[in-house]
Protein backbone atom coordinates (compact mmCIF):
# COMPACT_ATOMS: atom_id res chain seq x y z
CA UNK A 1 0.00 0.00 0.00
CA UNK A 2 2.83 2.65 1.06
CA UNK A 3 4.67 1.46 -2.41
CA UNK A 4 1.50 2.44 -4.29
CA UNK A 5 1.68 5.41 -2.92
CA UNK A 6 5.30 6.20 -3.73
CA UNK A 7 4.75 5.34 -7.35
CA UNK A 8 1.42 7.63 -7.35
CA UNK A 9 3.41 10.84 -5.91
CA UNK A 10 6.54 10.42 -8.29
CA UNK A 11 4.07 9.92 -11.36
CA UNK A 12 2.39 12.54 -10.61
CA UNK A 13 5.38 14.98 -10.05
CA UNK A 14 6.77 13.92 -13.30
CA UNK A 15 3.13 14.85 -15.43
CA UNK A 16 3.34 18.09 -13.67
CA UNK A 17 7.40 18.83 -14.59
CA UNK A 18 6.03 17.43 -18.07
CA UNK A 19 2.79 20.18 -18.50
CA UNK A 20 4.69 22.62 -17.33
CA UNK A 21 7.40 22.35 -19.89
CA UNK A 22 5.38 21.76 -22.88
CA UNK A 23 2.40 24.82 -22.05
CA UNK A 24 4.18 27.33 -19.28
CA UNK A 25 7.87 27.32 -19.35
CA UNK A 26 9.66 29.82 -21.59
CA UNK A 27 11.64 29.18 -24.53
CA UNK A 28 15.71 28.38 -24.63
CA UNK A 29 16.04 31.77 -26.34
CA UNK A 30 13.59 33.82 -23.27
CA UNK A 31 15.63 31.55 -20.51
CA UNK A 32 19.23 32.70 -22.01
CA UNK A 33 17.74 36.41 -22.47
CA UNK A 34 16.94 36.23 -18.83
CA UNK A 35 20.06 34.48 -17.35
CA UNK A 36 22.28 37.38 -19.28
CA UNK A 37 20.03 40.21 -17.74
CA UNK A 38 20.14 38.35 -14.14
CA UNK A 39 24.05 38.37 -14.63
CA UNK A 40 24.04 41.75 -15.48
CA UNK A 41 21.78 42.94 -12.07
CA UNK A 42 23.27 40.31 -9.98
CA UNK A 43 27.08 41.81 -10.51
CA UNK A 44 29.54 41.55 -7.54
CA UNK A 45 30.17 44.80 -6.23
CA UNK A 46 33.11 43.80 -4.69
CA UNK A 47 36.47 44.85 -6.01
CA UNK A 48 38.14 42.39 -9.05
CA UNK A 49 41.37 40.34 -8.12
CA UNK A 50 44.02 40.96 -10.50
CA UNK A 51 45.80 37.67 -10.30
CA UNK A 52 48.52 37.00 -12.60
CA UNK A 53 49.96 33.46 -13.14
CA UNK A 54 52.12 33.61 -16.35
CA UNK A 55 55.19 31.78 -16.39
CA UNK A 56 58.54 32.75 -16.97
CA UNK A 57 60.06 31.62 -20.47
CA UNK A 58 63.91 31.11 -20.11
CA UNK A 59 65.15 33.41 -23.29
CA UNK A 60 67.04 36.12 -23.32
CA UNK A 61 66.14 39.94 -23.20
CA UNK A 62 66.48 40.61 -27.16
CA UNK A 63 64.71 37.55 -27.77
CA UNK A 64 61.87 38.40 -25.43
CA UNK A 65 62.24 42.36 -26.95
CA UNK A 66 61.62 41.12 -30.72
CA UNK A 67 58.82 38.55 -29.76
CA UNK A 68 56.37 40.97 -29.83
CA UNK A 69 55.13 44.28 -31.90
CA UNK A 70 56.63 46.94 -30.14
CA UNK A 71 56.35 51.25 -29.99
CA UNK A 72 59.57 52.97 -29.33
CA UNK A 73 60.10 55.87 -27.04
CA UNK A 74 62.83 58.07 -26.21
CA UNK A 75 63.86 61.69 -24.58
CA UNK A 76 66.54 63.28 -23.11
CA UNK A 77 67.47 60.77 -20.29
CA UNK A 78 65.23 57.35 -21.43
CA UNK A 79 65.57 55.33 -24.30
CA UNK A 80 62.92 52.05 -24.57
CA UNK A 81 59.82 50.42 -25.98
CA UNK A 82 56.08 49.54 -25.32
CA UNK A 83 54.78 46.08 -26.22
CA UNK A 84 51.77 46.26 -28.25
CA UNK A 85 50.94 42.89 -26.40
CA UNK A 86 49.34 43.93 -23.35
CA UNK A 87 50.59 47.68 -23.99
CA UNK A 88 52.88 47.32 -21.26
CA UNK A 89 55.70 49.44 -20.26
CA UNK A 90 58.44 46.84 -20.33
CA UNK A 91 61.53 47.87 -21.76
CA UNK A 92 63.61 50.79 -20.32
CA UNK A 93 67.36 52.48 -20.47
CA UNK A 94 68.97 55.44 -18.56
CA UNK A 95 70.89 56.99 -21.26
CA UNK A 96 72.92 59.24 -18.54
CA UNK A 97 73.89 56.34 -16.18
CA UNK A 98 76.60 53.60 -16.98
CA UNK A 99 76.47 50.26 -14.76
CA UNK A 100 80.39 50.88 -13.97
CA UNK A 101 82.47 54.16 -13.86
CA UNK A 102 84.50 53.85 -17.10
CA UNK A 103 81.97 51.40 -18.80
CA UNK A 104 79.80 52.36 -21.41
CA UNK A 105 76.98 49.43 -20.73
CA UNK A 106 73.92 51.97 -19.64
CA UNK A 107 71.39 51.05 -17.09
CA UNK A 108 68.84 48.58 -17.76
CA UNK A 109 66.10 49.03 -15.36
CA UNK A 110 62.76 47.44 -16.96
CA UNK A 111 62.55 44.42 -18.47
CA UNK A 112 59.97 42.09 -20.72
CA UNK A 113 58.27 39.66 -18.37
CA UNK A 114 59.09 36.83 -20.27
CA UNK A 115 62.54 36.79 -19.34
CA UNK A 116 63.61 35.82 -16.14
CA UNK A 117 64.36 39.44 -14.56
CA UNK A 118 61.19 41.07 -15.98
CA UNK A 119 59.82 43.85 -14.38
CA UNK A 120 57.16 45.87 -16.12
CA UNK A 121 54.44 48.44 -15.72
CA UNK A 122 50.67 47.73 -17.06
CA UNK A 123 47.50 49.66 -16.44
CA UNK A 124 43.91 49.05 -17.39
CA UNK A 125 40.10 47.76 -16.73
CA UNK A 126 39.17 45.22 -14.80
CA UNK A 127 35.15 43.78 -14.45
CA UNK A 128 33.25 41.42 -12.29
CA UNK A 129 31.01 40.76 -14.93
CA UNK A 130 32.27 37.39 -16.51
CA UNK A 131 30.44 37.87 -20.29
CA UNK A 132 32.34 40.96 -21.03
CA UNK A 133 36.15 40.79 -22.23
CA UNK A 134 38.62 43.80 -21.23
CA UNK A 135 42.04 43.80 -21.80
CA UNK A 136 45.01 42.03 -20.63
CA UNK A 137 48.35 40.85 -21.01
CA UNK A 138 47.27 38.59 -24.44
CA UNK A 139 45.83 41.40 -26.07
CA UNK A 140 47.43 42.92 -29.18
CA UNK A 141 46.63 46.61 -29.51
CA UNK A 142 46.63 48.88 -32.69
CA UNK A 143 48.47 51.91 -32.78
CA UNK A 144 46.47 54.79 -34.58
CA UNK A 145 48.49 57.94 -35.61
CA UNK A 146 51.78 58.46 -34.21
CA UNK A 147 54.38 55.64 -34.24
CA UNK A 148 57.00 56.89 -31.48
CA UNK A 149 56.39 58.23 -28.60
CA UNK A 150 58.48 61.30 -27.28
CA UNK A 151 57.49 64.98 -25.62
CA UNK A 152 55.09 66.02 -27.02
CA UNK A 153 53.68 63.49 -29.44
CA UNK A 154 51.72 61.48 -27.83
CA UNK A 155 50.66 57.78 -29.11
CA UNK A 156 47.02 56.22 -28.94
CA UNK A 157 46.81 52.77 -28.82
CA UNK A 158 42.54 51.07 -29.69
CA UNK A 159 41.12 47.58 -28.88
CA UNK A 160 37.57 46.42 -29.37
CA UNK A 161 36.01 43.53 -27.92
CA UNK A 162 33.37 41.30 -29.29
CA UNK A 163 30.93 42.93 -27.16
CA UNK A 164 31.40 46.38 -29.19
CA UNK A 165 32.83 48.20 -26.09
CA UNK A 166 36.22 50.13 -27.60
CA UNK A 167 39.02 50.77 -25.09
CA UNK A 168 41.80 53.18 -25.68
CA UNK A 169 44.74 54.58 -24.12
CA UNK A 170 46.71 57.78 -25.29
CA UNK A 171 49.85 57.61 -23.35
CA UNK A 172 52.09 60.71 -23.24
CA UNK A 173 55.83 61.31 -21.74
CA UNK A 174 57.70 64.27 -20.70
CA UNK A 175 60.89 65.36 -20.96
CA UNK A 176 62.41 63.20 -18.19
CA UNK A 177 60.90 60.39 -16.34
CA UNK A 178 57.20 60.63 -16.38
CA UNK A 179 54.71 58.43 -18.45
CA UNK A 180 50.78 60.00 -18.29
CA UNK A 181 48.54 57.02 -19.08
CA UNK A 182 44.64 58.11 -19.84
CA UNK A 183 42.07 55.47 -20.57
CA UNK A 184 39.11 55.42 -22.41
CA UNK A 185 36.07 53.39 -22.46
CA UNK A 186 33.01 53.79 -25.07
CA UNK A 187 30.41 51.68 -24.50
CA UNK A 188 28.61 51.54 -28.00
CA UNK A 189 25.77 48.84 -26.54
CA UNK A 190 22.33 49.16 -25.12
CA UNK A 191 23.25 47.90 -21.60
CA UNK A 192 24.78 49.15 -18.76
CA UNK A 193 28.06 47.72 -17.53
CA UNK A 194 30.54 48.75 -14.50
CA UNK A 195 34.64 48.72 -14.47
CA UNK A 196 37.24 49.64 -12.30
CA UNK A 197 40.90 51.40 -13.40
CA UNK A 198 43.97 49.47 -12.18
CA UNK A 199 47.33 49.40 -12.48
CA UNK A 200 50.58 47.40 -11.56
CA UNK A 201 53.75 46.90 -11.15
CA UNK A 202 55.46 43.54 -11.48
CA UNK A 203 58.92 42.33 -10.86
CA UNK A 204 59.37 38.54 -11.38
CA UNK A 205 62.57 38.58 -8.71
CA UNK A 206 64.15 40.44 -6.63
CA UNK A 207 67.75 41.64 -7.29
CA UNK A 208 70.68 42.01 -4.88
CA UNK A 209 70.06 44.22 -2.52
CA UNK A 210 72.55 46.84 -1.69
CA UNK A 211 71.90 47.07 2.33
CA UNK A 212 69.55 46.11 4.36
CA UNK A 213 69.83 48.42 7.33
CA UNK A 214 71.06 51.77 5.91
CA UNK A 215 68.48 51.94 3.01
CA UNK A 216 65.26 50.39 2.08
CA UNK A 217 64.99 48.86 -1.37
CA UNK A 218 61.43 47.07 -2.12
CA UNK A 219 57.97 48.03 -2.32
CA UNK A 220 56.99 50.87 -1.08
CA UNK A 221 53.66 53.52 -0.68
CA UNK A 222 52.45 56.85 0.66
CA UNK A 223 48.58 56.25 1.65
CA UNK A 224 46.41 58.91 2.73
CA UNK A 225 49.72 60.32 4.14
CA UNK A 226 51.14 57.27 5.87
CA UNK A 227 54.70 55.87 4.23
CA UNK A 228 54.33 52.41 4.08
CA UNK A 229 58.10 50.32 3.59
CA UNK A 230 58.19 46.66 3.10
CA UNK A 231 61.13 44.62 1.78
CA UNK A 232 61.32 42.12 -0.99
CA UNK A 233 61.68 39.42 2.35
CA UNK A 234 58.56 40.55 4.24
CA UNK A 235 55.98 40.04 0.82
CA UNK A 236 57.46 37.03 0.20
CA UNK A 237 56.13 35.93 3.87
CA UNK A 238 52.83 38.46 3.99
CA UNK A 239 50.61 40.23 1.76
CA UNK A 240 50.02 43.93 2.69
CA UNK A 241 46.95 45.23 1.57
CA UNK A 242 45.31 48.90 2.68
CA UNK A 243 42.70 51.27 1.41
CA UNK A 244 43.91 54.98 0.52
CA UNK A 245 41.89 58.08 -1.05
CA UNK A 246 45.30 59.78 -2.31
CA UNK A 247 48.84 58.45 -2.34
CA UNK A 248 51.44 56.66 -4.49
CA UNK A 249 52.80 53.39 -5.04
CA UNK A 250 56.04 51.71 -6.28
CA UNK A 251 59.09 49.60 -5.87
CA UNK A 252 62.31 51.17 -5.37
CA UNK A 253 66.48 50.10 -6.14
CA UNK A 254 69.58 52.34 -4.46
CA UNK A 255 69.29 54.60 -6.95
CA UNK A 256 65.46 53.89 -9.27
CA UNK A 257 61.96 54.19 -8.58
CA UNK A 258 58.82 52.85 -10.53
CA UNK A 259 56.35 54.33 -9.37
CA UNK A 260 52.17 54.84 -9.97
CA UNK A 261 50.03 57.86 -8.86
CA UNK A 262 46.20 57.31 -8.89
CA UNK A 263 43.52 59.64 -10.15
CA UNK A 264 43.15 61.97 -7.33
CA UNK A 265 40.10 62.25 -5.21
CA UNK A 266 39.08 58.23 -5.86
CA UNK A 267 39.89 55.79 -3.06
CA UNK A 268 41.62 52.41 -3.83
CA UNK A 269 42.80 49.13 -2.77
CA UNK A 270 46.51 48.84 -2.90
CA UNK A 271 48.44 45.51 -2.78
CA UNK A 272 51.92 44.42 -1.51
CA UNK A 273 51.81 40.86 -2.86
CA UNK A 274 54.22 38.04 -4.19
CA UNK A 275 53.17 34.90 -5.64
CA UNK A 276 56.11 33.74 -7.96
CA UNK A 277 56.66 37.67 -8.63
CA UNK A 278 56.45 40.40 -6.89
CA UNK A 279 53.49 42.82 -7.29
CA UNK A 280 52.51 46.26 -6.31
CA UNK A 281 49.37 47.82 -7.55
CA UNK A 282 46.51 49.56 -7.25
CA UNK A 283 42.78 49.49 -7.87
CA UNK A 284 40.02 51.69 -7.42
CA UNK A 285 37.40 50.43 -5.04
CA UNK A 286 34.08 52.20 -6.58
CA UNK A 287 33.09 51.08 -9.61
CA UNK A 288 33.22 53.16 -12.94
CA UNK A 289 29.53 52.66 -14.13
CA UNK A 290 28.81 52.96 -17.91
CA UNK A 291 25.88 53.51 -19.82
CA UNK A 292 24.75 52.48 -22.87
CA UNK A 293 26.20 54.89 -25.60
CA UNK A 294 28.97 56.56 -23.08
CA UNK A 295 32.31 57.04 -22.73
CA UNK A 296 34.25 57.05 -19.51
CA UNK A 297 38.05 57.95 -18.75
CA UNK A 298 40.38 57.58 -16.18
CA UNK A 299 44.21 58.75 -15.85
CA UNK A 300 47.53 57.17 -14.20
CA UNK A 301 50.73 58.47 -13.85
CA UNK A 302 53.88 56.68 -14.40
CA UNK A 303 56.89 57.87 -13.03
CA UNK A 304 60.04 55.11 -14.08
CA UNK A 305 63.00 57.39 -12.87
CA UNK A 306 66.79 57.80 -11.74
CA UNK A 307 66.27 59.44 -7.93
CA UNK A 308 67.46 62.83 -8.37
CA UNK A 309 66.64 65.53 -6.13
CA UNK A 310 65.33 68.22 -7.92
CA UNK A 311 64.03 65.63 -10.35
CA UNK A 312 61.90 63.77 -7.30
CA UNK A 313 61.33 66.65 -5.48
CA UNK A 314 60.28 68.41 -8.88
CA UNK A 315 57.39 66.15 -9.77
CA UNK A 316 56.14 65.86 -6.09
CA UNK A 317 55.67 69.75 -6.26
CA UNK A 318 54.86 69.57 -9.59
CA UNK A 319 52.39 67.31 -9.82
CA UNK A 320 50.91 67.54 -6.14
CA UNK A 321 52.11 64.10 -5.05
CA UNK A 322 52.17 63.95 -1.41
CA UNK A 323 55.53 62.93 0.36
CA UNK A 324 56.69 61.94 -2.88
CA UNK A 325 60.08 63.20 -1.54
CA UNK A 326 60.18 60.27 0.56
CA UNK A 327 60.90 57.55 -2.86
CA UNK A 328 64.54 58.85 -2.18
CA UNK A 329 65.38 57.18 1.52
CA UNK A 330 66.44 59.89 3.64
CA UNK A 331 65.64 57.83 6.67
CA UNK A 332 65.41 58.87 10.27
CA UNK A 333 67.90 62.12 10.03
CA UNK A 334 65.76 63.34 7.32
CA UNK A 335 65.75 67.02 8.97
CA UNK A 336 69.24 66.63 8.89
CA UNK A 337 70.41 64.62 5.76
CA UNK A 338 68.06 66.87 3.61
CA UNK A 339 69.71 69.85 4.12
CA UNK A 340 73.12 69.06 4.00
CA UNK A 341 72.54 67.56 0.48
CA UNK A 342 71.29 71.14 -0.60
CA UNK A 343 74.27 72.70 0.97
CA UNK A 344 76.88 70.37 -0.12
CA UNK A 345 75.11 70.49 -3.81
CA UNK A 346 75.63 74.28 -3.30
CA UNK A 347 79.14 74.14 -2.54
CA UNK A 348 79.65 71.80 -5.63
CA UNK A 349 78.02 74.08 -8.18
CA UNK A 350 80.20 76.91 -6.73
CA UNK A 351 83.68 74.33 -6.91
CA UNK A 352 82.54 72.15 -9.59
CA UNK A 353 83.52 69.27 -7.04
CA UNK A 354 81.99 67.11 -4.28
CA UNK A 355 85.27 66.18 -2.70
CA UNK A 356 86.08 70.11 -2.10
CA UNK A 357 82.18 70.56 -1.55
CA UNK A 358 82.26 68.01 1.32
CA UNK A 359 85.20 69.92 2.84
CA UNK A 360 83.03 73.51 3.04
CA UNK A 361 80.64 71.36 4.86
CA UNK A 362 83.25 69.52 7.62
CA UNK A 363 84.36 73.62 7.88
CA UNK A 364 81.03 74.87 8.56
CA UNK A 365 79.74 72.28 10.88
CA UNK A 366 83.00 73.48 12.90
CA UNK A 367 81.89 76.87 12.64
CA UNK A 368 78.91 76.16 13.78
CA UNK A 369 79.84 73.89 16.88
CA UNK A 370 82.80 76.27 17.24
CA UNK A 371 81.63 77.89 21.11
CA UNK A 372 80.34 74.19 22.39
CA UNK A 373 83.91 72.61 20.82
CA UNK A 374 86.02 75.57 22.67
CA UNK A 375 84.02 74.53 26.03
CA UNK A 376 84.53 71.42 26.16
CA UNK A 377 88.17 71.30 24.83
CA UNK A 378 88.98 74.09 27.87
CA UNK A 379 87.49 71.56 30.16
CA UNK A 380 89.77 68.90 28.46
CA UNK A 381 92.85 70.87 28.80
CA UNK A 382 92.36 71.64 32.24
CA UNK A 383 92.13 67.86 33.04
CA UNK A 384 95.45 67.21 31.61
CA UNK A 385 97.14 69.84 33.49
CA UNK A 386 95.05 68.64 36.44
CA UNK A 387 96.70 65.04 35.83
CA UNK A 388 99.40 65.34 38.40
CA UNK A 389 97.46 66.87 40.85
CA UNK A 390 94.75 63.69 40.82
CA UNK A 391 97.76 61.26 40.73
CA UNK A 392 98.81 62.89 43.89
CA UNK A 393 95.34 62.90 45.30
CA UNK A 394 95.13 59.17 44.37
CA UNK A 395 98.11 58.18 45.94
CA UNK A 396 97.26 60.20 49.32
CA UNK A 397 93.71 58.91 49.53
CA UNK A 398 94.25 55.74 47.93
CA UNK A 399 92.79 53.51 51.00
CA UNK A 400 89.76 56.49 51.15
CA UNK A 401 87.49 56.10 48.38
CA UNK A 402 84.70 58.47 49.91
CA UNK A 403 87.89 61.27 50.89
CA UNK A 404 89.17 60.32 46.86
CA UNK A 405 85.97 61.02 45.55
CA UNK A 406 85.31 63.95 48.03
CA UNK A 407 89.00 65.76 46.90
CA UNK A 408 88.48 65.03 43.14
CA UNK A 409 84.97 66.87 42.97
CA UNK A 410 86.17 69.63 44.98
CA UNK A 411 89.16 69.87 42.68
CA UNK A 412 86.53 69.53 39.31
CA UNK A 413 85.07 72.31 41.16
CA UNK A 414 87.05 74.84 42.40
CA UNK A 415 88.72 74.78 38.52
CA UNK A 416 85.73 75.26 36.95
CA UNK A 417 86.13 71.64 34.96
CA UNK A 418 83.41 68.88 34.00
CA UNK A 419 85.05 65.77 33.17
CA UNK A 420 82.20 64.75 31.30
CA UNK A 421 82.41 67.72 29.06
CA UNK A 422 85.25 65.73 26.73
CA UNK A 423 82.65 63.38 25.14
CA UNK A 424 81.00 66.79 23.82
CA UNK A 425 82.67 66.61 20.60
CA UNK A 426 82.24 62.97 19.81
CA UNK A 427 78.61 63.31 20.44
CA UNK A 428 78.54 66.32 18.11
CA UNK A 429 79.77 64.26 15.48
CA UNK A 430 77.82 61.67 15.75
CA UNK A 431 74.66 62.79 13.83
CA UNK A 432 76.42 64.63 11.18
CA UNK A 433 78.72 61.67 10.54
CA UNK A 434 75.83 59.78 10.10
CA UNK A 435 74.19 61.71 8.29
CA UNK A 436 77.05 62.71 5.72
CA UNK A 437 77.11 58.64 5.33
CA UNK A 438 73.53 58.59 4.65
CA UNK A 439 73.95 61.49 1.95
CA UNK A 440 77.16 59.84 0.19
CA UNK A 441 75.11 56.73 0.70
CA UNK A 442 71.82 57.32 -0.79
CA UNK A 443 71.98 60.29 -3.14
CA UNK A 444 72.52 59.31 -6.59
CA UNK A 445 73.92 62.39 -7.23
CA UNK A 446 77.48 61.50 -5.26
CA UNK A 447 77.49 58.51 -7.66
CA UNK A 448 80.28 58.30 -9.68
CA UNK A 449 81.60 61.94 -8.25
CA UNK A 450 85.51 62.42 -8.81
CA UNK A 451 87.67 64.18 -5.40
CA UNK A 452 91.46 64.34 -6.56
CA UNK A 453 94.11 61.51 -7.57
CA UNK A 454 93.00 58.27 -7.14
CA UNK A 455 90.03 58.87 -5.63
CA UNK A 456 87.52 58.43 -8.72
CA UNK A 457 84.20 57.89 -7.05
CA UNK A 458 83.09 59.29 -3.77
CA UNK A 459 80.49 57.14 -2.77
CA UNK A 460 82.76 53.97 -3.44
CA UNK A 461 85.99 53.13 -0.98
CA UNK A 462 89.09 54.23 -0.96
CA UNK A 463 90.82 51.76 -4.03
CA UNK A 464 94.40 52.00 -2.76
CA UNK A 465 95.76 49.58 -0.09
CA UNK A 466 98.23 49.66 2.36
CA UNK A 467 99.54 45.95 1.89
CA UNK A 468 100.90 46.63 -1.41
CA UNK A 469 102.22 50.30 -0.41
CA UNK A 470 99.13 52.02 -2.41
CA UNK A 471 99.90 50.63 -5.90
CA UNK A 472 104.03 50.30 -5.66
CA UNK A 473 104.02 46.60 -5.48
CA UNK A 474 102.68 45.04 -8.31
CA UNK A 475 99.89 43.05 -6.85
CA UNK A 476 95.79 43.02 -6.34
CA UNK A 477 95.16 42.55 -2.43
CA UNK A 478 92.11 40.96 -1.39
CA UNK A 479 89.18 43.17 -0.83
CA UNK A 480 89.61 42.65 3.39
CA UNK A 481 92.86 44.02 2.70
CA UNK A 482 91.49 47.12 0.85
CA UNK A 483 92.92 49.85 3.84
CA UNK A 484 93.77 52.82 1.52
CA UNK A 485 95.39 56.29 1.66
CA UNK A 486 92.83 58.27 2.91
CA UNK A 487 91.31 55.56 5.86
CA UNK A 488 95.12 55.58 7.07
CA UNK A 489 95.90 59.41 7.07
CA UNK A 490 92.47 59.40 9.17
CA UNK A 491 93.57 56.65 11.50
CA UNK A 492 96.96 59.07 11.89
CA UNK A 493 94.94 62.44 12.38
CA UNK A 494 92.87 60.42 15.30
CA UNK A 495 96.02 59.19 17.15
CA UNK A 496 97.25 62.46 16.92
CA UNK A 497 94.30 63.95 18.03
CA UNK A 498 94.42 61.59 21.29
CA UNK A 499 97.41 62.36 22.17
CA UNK A 500 96.04 65.91 22.73
CA UNK A 501 93.49 64.45 25.09
CA UNK A 502 93.91 63.48 28.85
CA UNK A 503 95.39 60.33 29.23
CA UNK A 504 93.10 57.48 31.30
CA UNK A 505 93.62 57.19 34.34
CA UNK A 506 93.37 53.29 34.23
CA UNK A 507 96.41 51.58 32.56
CA UNK A 508 94.02 49.28 30.64
CA UNK A 509 91.64 51.86 29.36
CA UNK A 510 94.66 54.00 28.19
CA UNK A 511 95.96 50.80 26.08
CA UNK A 512 92.20 50.30 24.45
CA UNK A 513 92.30 54.14 23.69
CA UNK A 514 95.97 53.61 21.67
CA UNK A 515 94.44 50.70 19.27
CA UNK A 516 90.66 52.68 18.76
CA UNK A 517 92.54 54.56 16.18
CA UNK A 518 93.55 51.77 14.23
CA UNK A 519 90.20 49.81 15.08
CA UNK A 520 88.45 52.36 13.21
CA UNK A 521 90.90 52.51 10.99
CA UNK A 522 89.73 48.55 9.43
CA UNK A 523 86.22 49.91 10.35
CA UNK A 524 86.05 52.91 8.08
CA UNK A 525 88.16 51.45 4.98
CA UNK A 526 85.09 49.62 3.52
CA UNK A 527 83.10 53.32 3.80
CA UNK A 528 82.15 55.76 0.99
CA UNK A 529 85.70 57.79 0.30
CA UNK A 530 83.66 61.07 0.70
CA UNK A 531 83.08 60.22 4.62
CA UNK A 532 86.70 59.69 4.99
CA UNK A 533 87.88 62.41 3.81
CA UNK A 534 85.14 64.23 5.93
CA UNK A 535 86.26 62.82 9.02
CA UNK A 536 89.93 63.50 8.29
CA UNK A 537 89.52 66.95 7.63
CA UNK A 538 87.47 67.46 10.45
CA UNK A 539 90.10 65.70 12.77
CA UNK A 540 92.55 68.01 11.29
CA UNK A 541 90.19 70.70 12.39
CA UNK A 542 89.65 69.87 15.68
CA UNK A 543 93.20 69.35 16.80
CA UNK A 544 94.12 72.95 15.08
CA UNK A 545 91.12 74.27 17.44
CA UNK A 546 92.44 71.79 20.72
CA UNK A 547 95.52 72.66 20.29
CA UNK A 548 95.27 76.56 20.45
CA UNK A 549 92.58 76.16 23.42
CA UNK A 550 95.54 74.09 25.32
CA UNK A 551 97.87 76.47 24.27
CA UNK A 552 95.83 78.99 26.12
CA UNK A 553 94.57 76.91 29.13
CA UNK A 554 96.27 77.43 32.48
CA UNK A 555 94.93 76.27 36.10
CA UNK A 556 95.88 76.80 39.26
CA UNK A 557 96.63 74.29 42.00
CA UNK A 558 96.71 74.33 45.81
Amino acid sequence: MDTKNVIAAISLSAAVIILYGLFFAPPPQEIKRIQEEKNQVIESTETPSLELNEKVSKISREEAINENKRINFENQNIIGSISLMGAIIDDLTFKKYTKTLDGNDNIVLLNPKNVENGYFVETGWVTNNNNIDTPNSKTLWKIEGNQKLSPNNPINLVWTNNQGIKFEKKISLDEKFLFVVNQKITNNTEKTYNFYPYGQIIRNIAPKVTNFYILHEGLLGVFDDQLVEEDYEDIEKKKYSIKAKSGWLGITDKYWITSLIPEKNKEFRSDFDYKNKFKANFIETEATKLEANETKSNETKIIIAAKEVNIIDGYAEKLNISKYDLAIDWGWFYFIVKPLFFLTDYFFKITGNFGIAIILITVCIRILFFPLANYSFRSMAKMKVLQPEMARLKELHKEDKVKLQQEMMALYKREKVNPVSGCLPILIQIPFFFAIYKMLFVTIEMRHQPFFGWIKDLSERDPTSIFNLFGLIPWDPPSFLLIGAWPCLMGVTMYLQQKLNPTPPDPIQAKIFMFFPLFLTVILAPFPSGLVIYWTINNILTMAQQFVIMKRTTVKTV
